[in-house]
């Protein structure tokens, strides 16, 4: 795989184990994956990256995964990234809308459950 066609995604989670599993996952897949474990300076981390795709969690330190995605939608560079909202939330859905994510995951969740929203945002993003 060239270097040029590498997917890249960002994860914003503070729970260590889901960053090391999300991380090999994603990696045996062939994407390049950047792991962060709070949402500080969040659209300079991005911008150092711009990723296809960013992974958010609800409640990262410091301002938490709704100003943070809020934060990244309000950028004309970075608006068009699609944000997957992950949380262990039973209204995630409205966490996800209420932050101007593209979609949501809920935890805890089957890695199947991540490879489909992955690609059902990249398609959609395309």
């Amino acid at each position: 795989m060239d270097k040029a066609s590498t997917k890249k995604i960002v994860i914003f989670d503070d729970d260590e184990d889901i960053l090391s599993i999300c991380s090999y996952v994603l990696e045996e897949q062939g994407w390049e994956v950047h792991a962060f474990t709070d949402c500080n300076n969040v659209t300079e981390k991005v911008s150092s990256i711009y990723p296809d795709v960013i992974l958010m969690d609800n409640w990262i330190p410091d301002a938490g995964g709704i100003v943070a995605t809020q934060t990244l939608k309000h950028d004309s560079k970075l608006k068009s990234i699609p944000v997957i909202y992950f949380s262990a939330n039973s209204d995630i859905q409205l966490l996800a809308s209420n932050a101007g994510a593209e979609s949501y995951l809920a935890k805890p969740f089957d890695l199947h459950q991540l490879e489909q929203v992955i690609n059902s945002v990249l398609v959609n993003n395309n």
